[in-house]
């Protein structure tokens, strides 16, 4: 029999916790909260709690773990709400846009006069995202801590996770020359950086076909290895809305079998709370980047891609705060009266 003390102050923190999340994320809504959670009645009412409260569990406990994270991330509020919070994302987009208008008309360029060549577009690409990426993330102005540069050096495949547009902004600033990029099709109409995307010679691939989308892998791999190229790739094969670390797809693991070169991850923290999925506020959340040494894969099988796919998730996990881990698999409790 559960309590009706203990359910009504269980409902009464967690809507606590809930007004919290709303302050903090205005979009938030809890309006599902109150029908998953009955009011304190009778006796013979609060008898009924506890199949719906069990049924319920999960759902709260995992709103829960998302308003924790918001209390653990003070920086989130700081251009919470207000005309200065507008003010600011205004200009900064603004000059984002001025950057990426005047760079990607530069690179526009030198990409059409190096149509013959595409090895040369692809190395002109890198050096724009070199150049974009630093300035981006200065006009950005987040606290940046990078850990490992030297490991990004070598041939081979990164990795990354993959929460924010933020991610492609750092991703291109520190991969290195010669990295060719593999991104949904769609990429195509994400202005300026979409269509210099395509014209510097990277991959596209269709996600509702899996058929041309594992052709368009093998060829990956073929022209890696002919024309002696790196590679990133985010292997979630999406980006996660919550920043907690997703599934990763085998295609990863794949090319690397394929293309015998070492996997390198690359471990980004933070980016999910300075510029959230579907939202045009920045916040001047600070990130970290770990750029984590290569992993050897030329003894690698085929017949253990899960097991290589197993250890590497593992791997972000070790690197990745808890607001960025996987929240567990909660199974439904069943209380007897």
């Amino acid at each position: 029999m559960v309590d009706a003390g203990m359910v009504s102050q269980g409902s009464s923190s967690i809507r606590q916790r809930h007004s919290l999340l709303e302050m903090l994320h205005p979009s938030y809504e809890s309006s599902s909260l109150n029908s998953s959670f009955p009011t304190t009645g009778s006796s013979s009412e609060n008898s009924e709690v506890s199949p719906v409260l069990s049924e319920h569990l999960p759902t709260a406990q995992e709103r829960l773990s998302a308003a924790e994270d918001a209390d653990a991330s003070p920086d989130v509020s700081v251009y919470a709400d207000g005309y200065a919070a507008v003010v600011i994302t205004a200009l900064k987009l603004v000059l984002c846009f001025l950057v990426m208008l005047v760079n990607a008309t530069v690179w526009g360029v030198i990409m059409l006069l190096l149509l013959p060549l595409p090895c040369a577009r692809i190395k002109q690409s890198n050096l724009f995202g070199h150049i974009t990426g630093r300035m981006l993330m200065w006009i950005l102005g987040n606290p940046l801590t990078v850990e490992g540069v030297e490991n990004a050096n070598t041939k081979a495949i990164y990795i990354s996770n993959h929460a924010s547009l933020l991610d492609i902004v750092l991703v291109m600033w520190l991969i290195p020359t010669g990295t060719v990029g593999i991104a949904k099709k769609e990429i195509i109409w994400y202005p300026f950086f979409g269509q210099l995307y395509v014209l510097a010679n990277h991959l596209r691939i269709d996600r509702s076909n899996p058929a041309a989308a594992i052709k368009s892998m093998n060829q990956v791999a073929n022209d890696v290895v002919q024309k002696d190229l790196s590679l990133i790739i985010f292997p979630e094969g999406t980006r996660s809305s919550s920043g907690r670390l997703l599934h990763f797809k085998k295609g990863c693991v794949h090319l690397a079998i394929r293309t015998r070169r070492p996997i390198v991850p690359i471990i980004l923290t933070g980016t999910h709370l300075a510029w959230r999925k579907s939202s045009l506020n920045f916040r001047p959340t600070p990130l970290k980047v770990t750029i984590l040494p290569p992993i050897n894969t030329d003894d690698w099988d085929i017949d253990k891609i899960d097991h290589y796919l197993e250890m590497l998730h593992a791997l972000f996990l070790k690197h990745l705060p808890e607001s960025q881990k996987p929240l567990p698999k909660l199974t439904k409790q069943v209380h007897s009266s």
